[in-house]
């Protein structure tokens, strides 16, 4: 069972919670939804759930960032040369010019 509260109704009787699986609570005069209180009951699956879901989006991020990593790194091949020498050496090997 839900029912939908105002911020001033909840904040003046909490024990409006009881007896509901979830509450919406809403700002009556703006009618901008603010969030949702859930019952003790479902508290644990759905912090399990969120706790999932933040990990999943944070190792999203993770994965995306890894592409890059290593991007900067010179081959030893090139180890001791100036910029200009490297760039000499790729043009040789990519266009077989002496």
């Amino acid at each position: 069972m839900t029912i939908k509260i105002g911020m001033r109704e909840l904040a003046r009787n909490s024990n409006i919670l009881d007896g509901y699986d979830y509450v919406d609570v809403e700002d009556k005069k703006t009618h901008e939804y603010k969030g949702l209180f859930v019952s003790p009951k479902y508290a644990d699956e759905l912090k399990a759930f969120l706790d999932d879901k933040i990990t999943k989006e944070q190792q999203s991020k993770v994965d995306r960032l890894m592409e890059y990593v290593g991007k900067d790194e010179v081959h030893e091949r090139f180890n001791n040369l100036t910029s200009s020498e490297m760039r000499e050496i790729v043009a040789k090997e990519k266009y077989g010019t002496e």
